[in-house]
């Protein structure tokens, strides 16, 4: 039974024939281009015409390549950008650090020099933090009852008195500023050996009682004088910065700056003296001079 298609159909050259002479001439193409190289203009003739299409074909998939980048480096950048940041901080952070070790550093180094001058036994203590009493002027120190610390003994640092202990607990003691309103103490001129007393008045220091007529002049150090028994001996106490004197007031206000870091230091010296012992000596072992500097 024959299946091939009706005389009708069947016109010109047969299938096989036709893959035959195309086959052959691929060939024979192929032969002829590599020995004598006649289709190079041909090809770059078709890539040129072809090249524009082949772009536009391409420009989907640059274009999501292009977006898949760029999220990815935002995100990179991002990153980068955190890290150095925290990196910023964190190297701001040592460099406080630093700071503050080596500012502590030449603190302890001063304290040191000013423990060697004193010739009271002294104790280091450490500020953990100001009293909660907005009337006084107090700092609470790492130091207590167990380390020796004994109510009224003098704490000074390398510049001055600071305060007195007025207060004394097993781990901690609670240290009266000598700006304090209810601290005094006694204290020298250096210029002219003038003694008195010198009171806190909160944010400075005041020489009460002294006459109008009084040799006080601006700038003159003040000392303490060792009278009492409990400050050494020459520790500075404060400079005096202003004098007045009025024919209506029996006494001449006189202010003074404290020469020591008023609630700017963080380490301390308190001298270990005896407070009890000083106050159960005999009267006639204190020796009490009168006082001097009045203009006559």
């Amino acid at each position: 039974m024959d299946h091939g298609p009706p005389p009708l159909f069947n016109q010109g050259v047969s299938a096989r024939a036709r893959l035959a002479f195309f086959s052959f001439l691929a060939v024979a193409l192929i032969i002829v281009d590599s020995r004598l190289q006649t289709l190079e203009t041909l090809r770059v003739g078709v890539g040129f015409v072809l090249y524009p299409l082949q772009r536009m074909l391409l420009l989907p998939r640059d274009a999501a390549s292009a977006v898949g980048e760029y999220f990815t480096t935002m995100a990179r950048l991002v990153q980068e950008n955190e890290r150095l940041r925290l990196q910023s901080v964190e190297q701001g952070i040592r460099a406080q650090r630093a700071a503050a070790l080596e500012a502590e550093n030449a603190e302890l180094r001063q304290l040191l020099g000013a423990k060697e001058r004193v010739a009271a036994p002294a104790l280091l203590a450490r500020v953990l933090y100001e009293s909660r009493d907005p009337f006084s002027r107090k700092l609470v120190l790492d130091q207590g009852m167990n380390a020796g610390v004994r109510a009224g003994q003098p704490v000074v640092d390398e510049r001055g008195v600071v305060g007195q202990i007025t207060r004394v607990f097993p781990l901690t003691s609670e240290l009266t500023l000598l700006t304090d309103r209810d601290q005094g103490i006694a204290v020298q001129l250096l210029r002219n050996g003038l003694r008195g007393v010198v009171f806190g008045d909160g944010r400075a220091l005041e020489l009460r009682f002294m006459a109008v007529n009084v040799d006080v002049q601006e700038g003159d150090l003040a000392v303490t004088s060792g009278i009492d028994d409990l400050y050494p001996h020459g520790l500075a106490v404060g400079t005096v910065t202003s004098v007045q004197r009025t024919d209506k007031e029996r006494f001449a206000r006189i202010e003074l700056q404290p020469a020591a870091g008023i609630g700017e230091r963080v380490h301390l010296l308190v001298l270990a003296v005896d407070p009890q012992a000083q106050l159960q000596r005999p009267a006639d072992e204190k020796q009490v001079e009168p006082r001097r500097g009045a203009r006559r």
